[in-house]
């Protein structure tokens, strides 16, 4: 039996999130520019919400293609709040918006979404050794930095919180607990 980080429990969906993804450092924009919706749409949700709904926010967001979410009119935002397969909060989907239009202009100004958002922890993954979920910070330094700097740019839903889970997501952290199997692998 494998040991895994406490918050995974039984279900499914989140075991193969966690043995598959989470903590997996992402150097791909698209892949980024995901998760960094996804987690802005979970702010006050769970992450299993999210992740039950994520097929679909892949169809309906035309697979996180920036270039195409930043053009989204008035008639896009109405078929969005009309799917009962994503989460159908305004606010959360506006934001997705002006976040696509932000992330490429990052892009143009940094060749790459990737190297920018790496350099919050010096384009390399920071190992954390935590024995216990209850030691895992929501936010660090380095999520406030990050934070600041996108919201300067443009984005929204882009709290220190969601970007300490954006982090977490995206291997930029690894905050598997100690005596997790995935600890050592990622």
């Amino acid at each position: 039996m494998k040991t895994r980080c406490a918050w995974v429990g039984e279900e499914p969906l989140y075991r193969e999130y966690h043995d598959r993804e989470w903590g997996v450092p992402i150097h791909d924009d698209r892949a980024l520019f995901e998760l960094l919706i996804l987690e802005g749409a979970q702010a006050g949700l769970s992450w299993l919400t999210i992740l039950r709904k994520r097929a679909e926010y892949r169809r309906a967001f035309d697979g996180f293609d920036a270039k195409r979410i930043a053009t989204y009119g008035e008639s896009k935002v109405r078929t969005l709040l009309a799917n009962p397969g994503i989460v159908r909060n305004e606010l959360k989907i506006r934001s997705a918006i002006r976040n696509a239009r932000a992330f490429l202009v990052v892009q143009e100004e940094s060749g790459s979404f990737d190297g920018f958002i790496w350099q919050f922890v010096d384009g390399r993954p920071k190992k954390n050794a935590w024995r216990s979920p209850r030691e895992i910070p929501d936010r660090t330094p380095e999520s406030d930095a990050m934070s600041k700097a996108l919201k300067r740019r443009g984005f929204t839903f882009a709290g220190a919180t969601i970007c300490y889970a954006f982090m977490q997501a995206v291997g930029m952290v690894n905050d598997h607990t100690r005596d997790c199997f995935r600890y050592r692998e990622v």
